[in-house]
Protein backbone atom coordinates (compact mmCIF):
# COMPACT_ATOMS: atom_id res chain seq x y z
CA UNK A 1 0.00 0.00 0.00
CA UNK A 2 1.54 3.21 -0.89
CA UNK A 3 1.76 5.75 2.19
CA UNK A 4 2.96 8.92 0.43
CA UNK A 5 4.39 10.23 -2.69
CA UNK A 6 6.09 13.35 -3.87
CA UNK A 7 7.44 14.86 -6.91
CA UNK A 8 10.84 16.08 -7.12
CA UNK A 9 10.99 18.93 -9.78
CA UNK A 10 14.16 17.28 -11.60
CA UNK A 11 13.52 13.81 -10.74
CA UNK A 12 9.75 13.07 -10.75
CA UNK A 13 7.56 10.81 -8.78
CA UNK A 14 8.84 9.28 -5.58
CA UNK A 15 6.67 6.75 -3.28
CA UNK A 16 7.04 4.63 -0.16
CA UNK A 17 4.85 1.95 0.41
CA UNK A 18 4.56 -0.52 3.27
CA UNK A 19 7.43 -3.13 3.18
CA UNK A 20 6.70 -7.31 2.84
CA UNK A 21 9.14 -8.85 4.01
CA UNK A 22 8.74 -11.59 2.40
CA UNK A 23 7.88 -10.61 -1.03
CA UNK A 24 10.73 -7.82 -1.02
CA UNK A 25 13.48 -9.79 0.80
CA UNK A 26 15.19 -11.07 -2.01
CA UNK A 27 15.48 -7.58 -3.28
CA UNK A 28 16.52 -6.03 0.02
CA UNK A 29 19.22 -8.66 0.32
CA UNK A 30 20.64 -7.29 -2.67
CA UNK A 31 20.44 -4.07 -1.38
CA UNK A 32 21.76 -4.53 2.12
CA UNK A 33 24.55 -7.22 1.51
CA UNK A 34 26.10 -4.42 -1.20
CA UNK A 35 29.77 -2.87 -0.54
CA UNK A 36 28.14 0.37 -0.50
CA UNK A 37 25.29 -0.42 2.51
CA UNK A 38 28.61 -1.50 4.98
CA UNK A 39 27.29 0.92 7.27
CA UNK A 40 23.90 -0.96 7.45
CA UNK A 41 25.99 -3.94 9.30
CA UNK A 42 24.12 -6.62 7.32
CA UNK A 43 26.87 -7.73 4.97
CA UNK A 44 26.67 -11.14 6.05
CA UNK A 45 22.79 -11.61 5.73
CA UNK A 46 21.01 -13.90 3.88
CA UNK A 47 17.48 -13.46 2.18
CA UNK A 48 16.08 -15.52 5.10
CA UNK A 49 18.27 -13.26 7.33
CA UNK A 50 16.66 -10.37 5.72
CA UNK A 51 13.11 -11.77 5.91
CA UNK A 52 13.54 -12.22 9.46
CA UNK A 53 15.14 -8.71 10.31
CA UNK A 54 12.14 -7.07 8.10
CA UNK A 55 9.46 -9.47 9.92
CA UNK A 56 10.69 -8.49 13.72
CA UNK A 57 10.53 -4.96 11.79
CA UNK A 58 7.29 -5.62 11.15
CA UNK A 59 5.93 -6.80 14.29
CA UNK A 60 7.55 -4.07 16.23
CA UNK A 61 5.03 -1.37 17.27
CA UNK A 62 7.61 1.33 17.05
CA UNK A 63 9.39 0.57 13.77
CA UNK A 64 8.41 0.19 10.59
CA UNK A 65 9.82 -0.47 7.05
CA UNK A 66 9.01 1.13 3.52
CA UNK A 67 10.08 0.35 0.60
CA UNK A 68 10.67 3.71 -1.63
CA UNK A 69 9.87 3.68 -5.18
CA UNK A 70 11.51 6.23 -7.91
CA UNK A 71 9.03 6.38 -11.11
CA UNK A 72 7.32 3.17 -10.49
CA UNK A 73 10.40 0.97 -9.75
CA UNK A 74 11.97 -0.35 -6.18
CA UNK A 75 14.91 2.11 -5.19
CA UNK A 76 15.32 2.99 -2.07
CA UNK A 77 14.51 1.46 1.55
CA UNK A 78 13.47 3.81 4.44
CA UNK A 79 12.46 2.85 8.24
CA UNK A 80 10.74 5.27 10.79
CA UNK A 81 11.04 4.56 14.58
CA UNK A 82 10.01 6.36 17.84
CA UNK A 83 13.30 6.17 19.22
CA UNK A 84 11.79 6.40 23.12
CA UNK A 85 11.03 2.73 22.46
CA UNK A 86 13.93 1.82 19.10
CA UNK A 87 17.44 2.69 18.88
CA UNK A 88 17.99 5.39 21.23
CA UNK A 89 16.54 4.52 24.45
CA UNK A 90 18.73 6.13 27.00
CA UNK A 91 21.07 7.27 24.90
CA UNK A 92 19.38 11.10 24.39
CA UNK A 93 16.72 13.31 26.03
CA UNK A 94 13.48 12.08 23.40
CA UNK A 95 11.01 15.04 23.02
CA UNK A 96 7.62 14.65 22.50
CA UNK A 97 7.00 14.34 18.44
CA UNK A 98 10.36 12.84 17.92
CA UNK A 99 10.52 10.21 15.30
CA UNK A 100 14.12 7.85 14.31
CA UNK A 101 15.02 7.76 10.88
CA UNK A 102 17.26 5.51 8.69
CA UNK A 103 17.20 5.09 4.16
CA UNK A 104 19.27 3.46 1.80
CA UNK A 105 19.86 3.71 -1.60
CA UNK A 106 19.49 0.44 -4.12
CA UNK A 107 22.94 0.48 -5.55
CA UNK A 108 23.50 1.33 -9.04
CA UNK A 109 25.69 1.02 -11.57
CA UNK A 110 24.53 4.06 -13.67
CA UNK A 111 24.46 6.95 -10.47
CA UNK A 112 21.90 9.62 -11.42
CA UNK A 113 23.01 13.09 -9.82
CA UNK A 114 20.83 14.70 -7.04
CA UNK A 115 19.22 10.95 -6.43
CA UNK A 116 19.76 10.73 -3.02
CA UNK A 117 19.33 14.22 -1.60
CA UNK A 118 16.12 13.41 -3.64
CA UNK A 119 15.63 9.99 -1.62
CA UNK A 120 16.14 11.97 1.79
CA UNK A 121 14.05 15.28 0.93
CA UNK A 122 11.23 12.51 0.30
CA UNK A 123 11.53 10.39 3.39
CA UNK A 124 12.09 13.86 5.17
CA UNK A 125 8.59 15.25 3.66
CA UNK A 126 7.28 11.81 4.15
CA UNK A 127 7.94 12.28 8.05
CA UNK A 128 7.14 15.80 8.89
CA UNK A 129 3.60 15.16 6.64
CA UNK A 130 2.09 13.86 10.11
CA UNK A 131 1.66 16.71 11.94
CA UNK A 132 2.57 14.69 15.05
CA UNK A 133 6.40 14.68 14.06
CA UNK A 134 8.55 17.49 15.62
CA UNK A 135 11.18 16.52 15.41
CA UNK A 136 13.56 13.78 12.86
CA UNK A 137 16.30 11.62 14.66
CA UNK A 138 19.07 10.25 12.96
CA UNK A 139 22.02 8.24 14.26
CA UNK A 140 24.37 7.23 11.69
CA UNK A 141 27.83 5.72 11.89
CA UNK A 142 30.47 8.81 12.82
CA UNK A 143 32.26 7.56 9.74
CA UNK A 144 29.83 8.23 7.77
CA UNK A 145 30.72 11.55 6.15
CA UNK A 146 28.60 11.15 3.07
CA UNK A 147 25.13 10.39 5.35
CA UNK A 148 26.58 13.46 7.65
CA UNK A 149 26.75 15.18 4.44
CA UNK A 150 23.20 14.94 3.36
CA UNK A 151 21.70 15.16 6.90
CA UNK A 152 23.48 18.86 6.91
CA UNK A 153 21.78 19.45 3.71
CA UNK A 154 18.16 19.14 4.73
CA UNK A 155 18.92 20.60 8.36
CA UNK A 156 19.81 18.43 10.33
CA UNK A 157 22.03 19.94 13.27
CA UNK A 158 24.93 17.84 15.19
CA UNK A 159 23.79 17.07 18.59
CA UNK A 160 27.19 14.94 19.04
CA UNK A 161 28.39 11.51 18.76
CA UNK A 162 26.72 8.55 21.45
CA UNK A 163 27.74 5.52 21.96
CA UNK A 164 25.22 2.14 20.22
CA UNK A 165 26.20 -1.34 20.92
CA UNK A 166 27.04 -1.16 17.47
CA UNK A 167 28.64 1.43 16.49
CA UNK A 168 29.85 5.35 17.49
CA UNK A 169 27.33 6.92 16.31
CA UNK A 170 26.80 10.96 15.64
CA UNK A 171 23.46 12.19 17.17
CA UNK A 172 21.58 14.17 15.07
CA UNK A 173 18.06 16.00 14.64
CA UNK A 174 16.10 18.39 12.33
CA UNK A 175 13.18 20.15 13.31
CA UNK A 176 10.34 21.11 10.91
CA UNK A 177 11.08 24.75 10.30
CA UNK A 178 15.02 23.45 9.88
CA UNK A 179 13.74 21.41 6.99
CA UNK A 180 11.67 23.88 5.23
CA UNK A 181 14.34 26.16 5.54
CA UNK A 182 17.75 23.71 4.36
CA UNK A 183 15.18 22.93 1.52
CA UNK A 184 13.64 26.62 0.86
CA UNK A 185 10.29 25.44 0.05
CA UNK A 186 11.47 23.20 -2.75
CA UNK A 187 9.36 20.17 -0.78
CA UNK A 188 5.79 19.49 -2.49
CA UNK A 189 3.74 16.04 -2.11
Amino acid sequence: MTVFHRVDERLGAFALRTLDAEADAALLHGWVTHPKAVFWMMQDADVAGVTDEYRRIAAHPHHDAYLGLWRGTPAFLAERYDPAHVELVGLYDAAPGDVGMHFLCAPTDTPVPGFTRAVITTVMAWLFADPAVRRVVVEPDVRNTAVHALNAAVGFTVVGPIRKPEKEALLSVCTRDQFRTATRGDVRP
